[in-house]
């Protein structure tokens, strides 16, 4: 069984952490999932939205039952002072739809979890409503999968937008599986000269944030195993 389950929303966020991890088709609640294993770790890719990540996450649980499930990927800027590429790991996830708030036991600020992709107004009032310095889409239902479970909960997101990046709607490019539909955007773009310098940016920032997030998650990993070796290695000391 593996100690840690990773949920992120899209593969891209994770690409290059997981290029080498092994792959396998599970089946759970009449859904296929594809999970990604290596050491300690397993993850789940699970789609974009509340509904994608909690499915995801309690088929990672009922498959894996995981020591502890984190929600990972990216997130968007409430402080200014966040750049692209800082990882985040709040104190407290917020449900903006119900006001819910969990309370992690460590880290710093505040994630809100949002039904939609933040413009930087919304940005600005969500930032006043809740005191928050950061915005996802996917914490707050993995949290309450987790809690339902009784399985430890953890989150780490990399900023990917910053506080006053604008781009329009995305709703429309995401299917009722939480898949992105890049053909579809692609399309969309192409036709739309005004939007290539956002787009080029948009691909520009999640790059950065890609590998600054694999770079923390293989850190993580590696203290882990790390972990988990010593401990099984004096557990067959005192078995001698």
């Amino acid at each position: 069984m593996s100690r840690i389950a990773i949920v992120v929303a899209l593969e891209r966020e994770v690409r290059p952490l997981i290029k080498q991890w092994r792959a396998s088709e599970k089946e759970s609640g009449g859904r296929q999932f594809r999970f990604f294993e290596k050491d300690e770790f397993v993850l789940v890719c699970g789609g974009i939205g509340a509904e994608a990540a909690r499915r995801a996450a309690e088929a990672v649980i009922a498959i894996y039952a995981p020591a502890l499930i984190c929600s990972a990927g990216f997130a968007g800027a409430l402080d200014p002072n966040l750049k692209v590429g800082d990882i985040v790991q709040p104190r407290h996830v917020v449900n903006a739809g119900d006001g819910s708030k969990v309370d992690l036991g460590s880290g710093e600020g505040v994630l809100v979890t949002f039904g939609q992709v933040a413009t930087p107004e919304q940005k600005a009032r969500l930032r006043d409503s809740f005191g928050a310095t950061a915005v996802d889409m996917e914490a707050a239902a993995v949290a309450r999968a987790a809690e339902a479970r009784g399985v430890r909960f953890a989150v780490v997101k990399v900023i990917s937008d910053e506080f006053d990046f604008a781009f329009p709607s995305m709703e429309r490019f995401v299917d009722s599986n939480g898949r992105f539909l890049e053909g579809r955007f692609a399309w969309f773009a192409a036709l739309r000269p005004w939007l290539w310098p956002q787009v080029w940016r948009l691909a520009r920032n999640g790059s950065r944030a890609s590998r600054a997030l694999c770079d923390w998650l293989r850190k993580m990993n590696a203290e882990s195993t790390a972990i988990t070796s010593r401990v099984r290695a004096m557990e067959e000391v005192n078995r001698r």
